[in-house]
């Protein structure tokens, strides 16, 4: 088996592990969070754990949930981080289908919103909520980087923020970073297009808001979508920001990763990218070097030191 593929499998052959908790931070049935939570003493802090909000990858399409990111949270929290990963609404009935405007985006906003104080609600043990770091893969990756380039938005916008969310960092891996980039590649064969709109049913609902009929937005109007939904149109942050990319993935190339920082850079930001070794899938896979790479620095952006 080739090294891709033996990544790929390796990484969904992990069994799922169950949360400690789940809880909805809205009325769909996709808006559901799991903790994970540290064991006591892990990590070696005596205060309580940043907050991780982890968002999956997947492509937005819903074949592909939080639990293939299950063990890669709980190895988080066996780090001495307290972990929330995030379900958010993708495509629908066809599997095929990318993403949903503007309900995914409703989603990555409402959580990132939310999920702080329903661990305060809930009075989570040793999770910290005034300590938040985003990570997320892939399509999760995407969620993250732009979720904290919300205060970049026009105002008029409904996810807009009047000022930076208070975030100690992001760490995206293998992120869909830069969506011009990704569309010129065809990052995931066209899910860029289809999570703006293309062929997505837009304006369409159907009963809980999930949409079947295909209705294209024009070009305007998905040149105008693209501008509220690229990361890399929406620097700088001013969010300590890390990229986590394997050298040598096919599924996001590192050109994708490499476009974000350079776009970064010329807006005045700096992003720290770590090239890992392997494709995809390492960063997510606990049982590789590039998870533990993870693991560290999001400690660093937390402030703290994961155990060994």
């Amino acid at each position: 088996m080739g090294g891709a593929a033996a990544e790929e499998t390796s990484v969904f052959g992990l069994a799922p592990v169950d949360p400690a908790r789940t809880a909805a931070y809205g009325e769909h049935p996709d808006q559901v969070v799991d903790f994970y939570l540290p064991p006591p003493g892990a990590g070696g802090a005596a205060r309580p754990a940043p907050l991780v909000l982890l968002f999956h990858g997947g492509a937005w399409r819903a074949p592909y949930d939080r639990r293939h990111v299950s063990p890669l949270a709980a190895f988080l929290a066996g780090r001495g981080l307290a972990v929330a990963s995030v379900e958010y609404r993708r495509g629908g009935a066809d599997p095929a289908r990318a993403g949903r405007w503007p309900e995914t985006f409703d989603d990555i906003a409402a959580a990132v919103d939310t999920v702080p104080g329903l661990v305060r609600d809930l009075g989570l043990p040793g999770a910290d909520p005034d300590r938040v770091v985003l990570t997320g893969h892939s399509a999760g990756g995407h969620a993250v980087l732009w979720a904290a380039a919300r205060h970049r938005l026009p105002s008029g916008t409904p996810w807009h923020l009047p000022s930076p969310s208070p975030l100690r960092g992001v760490v995206a891996l293998a992120p869909i970073a830069d969506l011009a980039t990704a569309r010129a590649l065809d990052v995931c064969s066209g899910a860029v297009d289809q999570l703006l709109g293309e062929g997505n049913g837009i304006g369409i609902g159907i009963g809980d808001g999930d949409v079947d009929a295909d209705v294209d937005v024009d070009g305007d109007e998905l040149t105008a979508r693209l501008g509220l939904a690229d990361p890399a149109a929406l620097l700088p942050t001013a969010i300590p920001t890390t990229i986590v990319q394997g050298g040598t993935d096919i599924d996001v190339p590192p050109a994708v990763a490499d476009a974000f920082a350079e776009a970064a850079s010329r807006a005045g930001q700096h992003v720290r990218l770590i090239r890992t070794d392997g494709g995809h899938f390492p960063p997510i896979d606990p049982t590789t070097p590039a998870a533990h790479t993870v693991a560290d620095e999001i400690a660093r952006l937390a402030g703290t030191d994961a155990a060994a």
